[in-house]
């Protein structure tokens, strides 16, 4: 038979177990009926929504972000290169 306070420790473990998932429980439910509330209001308002990057196209900022990566890291890369990794 195991000791009491490993049977207190048991207990304590198992009820905290259920408290916290009781409570993950509880705030996903008001997370999951929040966002179907948002979502119903954005429906019936019909809003339009902008670009977020302006006129630009996907493309366009596609390619302006492979040349920020490719200035910003090339150094790096050229000194791993001349090193033979």
């Amino acid at each position: 038979m195991i000791s009491v306070l490993a049977q207190e420790r048991l207990l304590g473990g198992a009820l905290g177990s259920v408290l916290a998932g009781v409570v993950v429980f509880e705030q996903r439910k008001c997370i999951y009926k929040s966002i179907a509330d948002n979502q119903c209001q954005m429906d019936s308002q019909s809003l339009k929504t902008e670009p977020i990057f302006g006129k630009k196209s996907g493309s366009e900022f596609a390619h302006l972000w492979n040349r920020t990566v490719d200035k910003t890291l090339g150094p790096v890369i050229a000194a791993l290169s001349s090193r033979g990794w």
